[in-house]
């Protein structure tokens, strides 16, 4: 029995969505920025799909950009906005960001950026009144990641987003596990960016996007400096011929995805919840992150006090399971998660740290199984 639980790292791409970009590629390969009828057509293809992203995301299609995945529009976000200064200014970022947040700010911390990086209570937590504390004069954007991509927590981004837009600072978050799994409505939530990738909700990869307040501009006279320059595509954001094909397979994950949310949502949820119960008495298996409506739907992580995260991973793989560990190895050691340490757990936690993420492959039989074999790797 094969099953997959690694729905974090990567989505399988869905069968219309695969069917539309062969078809894309087929009968849609002009140049979007030819003005003859083969050029116009891959246009149409672009702006179509630009409108099925923003709709998921209740967004003016005017504010979305194309970009190769969630890691581009993270480092668009960073560089981009440090580009408008000629000198070294204050940046926010939370202590759990994905790496892509996490380099490009230590990139521009080790040229003269001050760079805070906000703690985070046991569930993986910001405390508002923190970021509120450390906004200063010359803070020039916060970056807040929206969903915990190793333990699962949402952060509370409405009051976070609030704090920035009443201090007049620029807000993004790194969206990139929660869209598709929970409600995103940027015209009632304070975010100027907001971070997007395909392969996270059955698109493919190395594909995405990045939104873009369009009153970003007009409130402030704030806007990105580009980080590749050329035929200025993409409102001269990303320049560089569009992937037709993958941006259309895009739109249609993004519609399917609305079209879904709810009911999958709740599926999953039960899922979820369901796959912790049968885990509650597995002996030194200790959930991380939050719980109930602060944790993504589809998400649990643990760590266990007598097992090493990779050494678990490879268990279950053997067993016909993928899961992942937030352990890294790295010249034949076994680095602790620094996501589990920046919220308090000790090094040997940090090491024995899994995740576990549902998607629209699995059902009950799935987690009946998966809570088997867990019990009989870890309860010999």
């Amino acid at each position: 029995m094969q099953i997959y639980l690694d729905h974090g790292a990567t989505t399988p791409i869905r069968p219309e969505v695969i069917d539309l970009m062969v078809d894309v590629m087929r009968s849609h390969w002009g140049n979007p920025s030819s003005l003859h009828g083969w050029g116009e057509r891959s246009t149409m293809v672009i702006e179509r799909s630009r409108l099925q992203v923003a709709s998921l995301i209740n967004a003016d299609s005017e504010g979305v950009i194309f970009t190769s995945g969630g890691t581009e529009s993270d480092n668009m976000v960073i560089m981009g906005v440090a580009r408008q200064y000629p000198t070294p200014q204050h940046m926010i970022i939370s202590g759990v960001e994905h790496s892509a947040i996490r380099l490009p700010a230590k990139f521009l911390e080790d040229r003269g950026w001050d760079i805070t990086y906000l703690n985070v209570d046991r569930q993986g937590l910001v405390n508002a009144k923190d970021l509120e504390m450390a906004i200063r004069h010359n803070t020039v954007l916060v970056s807040m990641i929206m969903a915990q991509n190793e333990v699962g927590t949402i952060q509370p981004i409405e009051k976070l987003g609030q704090i920035c837009r009443n201090a007049n600072v620029l807000f993004h978050t790194d969206a990139v596990q929660a869209i598709g799994k929970i409600k995103i409505d940027v015209q009632s939530l304070p975010i100027d960016l907001l971070s997007i990738s395909a392969h996270k909700f059955y698109g493919a990869q190395g594909i995405g996007a990045l939104y873009l307040n369009p009153l970003m501009n007009k409130r402030d006279g704030r806007s990105l400096v580009p980080l590749t320059l050329g035929g200025s595509q993409e409102r001269g954001y990303r320049s560089g011929t569009q992937a037709v094909a993958a941006i259309a397979g895009l739109g249609l994950a993004a519609a399917l995805a609305e079209q879904e949310l709810e009911t999958e949502s709740e599926r999953l949820t039960k899922l979820r919840d369901r796959l912790y119960i049968l885990l509650a008495d597995i002996p030194d298996l200790i959930p991380t992150g939050a719980s109930g409506a602060a944790r993504l739907p589809n998400h649990l992580s643990f760590y266990h006090k007598n097992m090493d995260g990779r050494r678990f991973v490879r268990a279950m793989n053997q067993a016909g399971i993928a899961i992942s560990s937030g352990s890294a190895c790295s010249s034949g050691a076994i680095n602790p998660s620094p996501i589990l340490l920046k919220m308090g757990y000790s090094e040997f936690e940090a090491k024995n740290s899994i995740r576990l993420t549902l998607g629209k492959s699995n059902h009950e039989e799935d987690i009946e199984w998966t809570a088997k074999v867990m019990h009989q790797i870890l309860c010999p």
